[in-house]
C-alpha cells in the first residue's frame, strides 16, 4: 500500500530555511494494516502524511502510495490520488453552510457522482459513524466529536484505499478522542488501511498497533508500551 525508499523530505520553516524532517527513509505499510504515526509536535508527522498525498514531493528517494510513485507521477494525477485516499484532519474543515449531508455528499459530487446512489451512499456512511439521525444539521449545530465522525464520514465515502489521519482527536477532550478511536479502529477492522499521525501517546497504548516513532531524522518501529 505505501512503499518508502530512501526518502529524504524537508519542509520550509518561516524563516526561509529548510528543516530536515527525515533522510534515508524506507518503510513499508502493507494492505490492510493499522499503524501510527508518534512524534512531538513539529517533529514531522504532518510533513510525512501531506508527502503521501502528494502536496510535497521528497527531495530525494521514491514513494508509492497504490499504483503511484513521486517520481513517475504527472500534476494531472495527483487530484486522482487524492480521491483514492480518505484524509481527516485535526480542525475537521468542514464547509460551515452545507448540512451534514451536504458535507459528505461534496465529497461524492467532485468525483461526478450524482443522484440516488449520492444519497444511499451518503445514508450508509452515515450510519456506519452514528450520524443519520442528524444529517440536516449544520457543523455549528454538533459537538467537536460529532464533526469529526462527519470528517471521517466525508473521508470514507468514495471507498478510499487507505485513510490518512492527521491529529484527529486533537481538538477533543480525552472521552471523545476515545470514541473517535474506537470508530477507526472498527474502520480498520473491516479493511481499511489506516496510518494515523498522534502524539497522545494514551491512545495508542489504549488502543495498540504498529507504531512508528520520530527518531532524530529516522523513523523506526517501537513497542507502544514503552511510550
Amino acid at each position: 500500500m505505501i512503499r518508502l525508499s530512501n526518502i529524504s523530505l524537508s519542509h520550509v520553516l518561516p524563516d526561509g530555511h529548510r528543516r530536515t524532517v527525515v533522510e534515508r527513509l524506507d518503510l513499508t505499510i502493507a494492505q490492510g494494516e493499522m499503524a501510527y504515526l508518534v512524534g512531538p509536535t513539529g517533529s514531522g508527522k504532518t510533513t510525512l502524511l501531506r508527502m503521501l498525498y502528494m502536496d510535497v514531493l521528497p527531495d530525494r528517494g521514491v514513494a508509492e502510495i497504490g499504483k503511484y510513485r513521486t517520481d513517475k507521477m504527472r500534476a494531472s494525477h495527483i487530484p486522482r490520488l487524492r480521491r483514492s485516499l480518505g484524509v481527516v484532519f485535526q480542525d475537521f474543515q468542514l464547509l460551515p453552510d452545507r448540512s451534514v449531508h451536504e458535507n459528505v455528499a461534496f465529497a461524492m459530487y467532485v468525483t461526478g457522482k450524482r443522484g440516488k446512489a449520492v444519497r444511499e451512499r451518503v445514508m450508509q456512511v452515515l450510519s456506519l459513524v452514528g450520524l443519520s439521525h442528524k444529517r440536516k444539521h449544520f457543523p455549528h449545530e454538533l459537538s467537536g466529536g460529532e464533526q469529526q465522525r462527519v470528517s471521517i464520514a466525508r473521508a470514507i465515502v468514495n471507498e478510499p484505499m487507505m485513510l490518512l489521519a492527521d491529529e484527529p482527536t486533537g481538538n477533543l477532550d480525552p472521552k471523545v478522542a476515545d470514541e473517535i478511536l474506537k470508530l477507526i479502529a472498527m474502520l480498520h477492522r473491516q479493511g481499511m488501511t489506516v496510518l494515523m499521525a498522534t502524539h497522545d501517546y494514551r491512545l495508542v497504548k489504549q488502543f495498540p498497533a504498529r507504531t512508528l516513532g520520530f527518531m532524530g531524522k529516522h523513523i523506526v518501529d517501537v513497542a507502544p508500551e514503552t511510550l
